[in-house]
């Protein structure tokens, strides 16, 4: 079974990270949610959420996968801690997933996760200085390899669904897909 570590920051956009968190859940991957520090983290909407397992601790384990939810300030405290860049270029070496969305690809493009790869955001969140080697698209969900990248709350479904095919294979997408019943892209609103 795939396992995927989704750390957290205070300032995290909840619908993100919980999204991420049931969805590949549903699609039975193990998932640990880990804090930077110990104890509860408050989201970016005072929602507070009680991490599985400390970063630090988090860092003594094998996984499949990394997951940045965004947020502000949370994808900027994720960014400023060492720790997280230090994980995202060992599971990239190792040839490992890596993905974030909404502001989170930020910590991907300054760990060098994304040299050289094309990736969406957030607007603007990829147009610093200093980045110029992205290729910067503008669709929900892109992935280049084994990174994987989102551009905000509005595409939380469609990024975890992702996660999960990438993990699990398109038979486990869609078995979870099927169980959310989502109206299809095209469906008119009911008036």
């Amino acid at each position: 079974m795939a396992r995927v570590l989704i750390p957290i920051a205070d300032g995290f956009e909840e619908l993100e990270a919980v999204t991420v968190i049931d969805l590949l859940r549903r699609a039975q991957i193990e998932v640990d949610v880990a804090g930077l520090t110990e104890g509860p983290v408050r989201g970016s909407r005072h929602t507070v959420v009680v991490p599985d397992i400390s970063l630090d601790a988090a860092l003594h384990r094998d996984y499949d996968m990394v997951v940045l939810p965004g947020g502000l300030p949370g994808a900027t405290n994720l960014d400023n801690d060492p720790r997280i860049h230090g994980l995202l270029q060992d599971m990239s070496a190792a040839g490992k997933y890596t993905a974030a969305i909404c502001a989170a690809p930020k910590v991907l493009a300054h760990a060098g996760v994304l040299a050289g790869k094309r990736a969406t955001s957030f607007p603007g969140i990829l147009d610093e200085a200093g980045l110029a080697d992205i290729t910067i698209e503008q669709t929900a969900v892109v992935q280049d390899g084994k990174v994987i990248t989102s551009r905000g709350p509005g595409t939380a479904m469609d990024f975890a669904l992702a996660l999960i095919e990438a993990l699990a294979g398109d038979t486990a997408r869609g078995s979870v897909e099927d169980g959310l019943k989502r109206p299809p892209h095209h469906a008119a609103t009911a008036a």
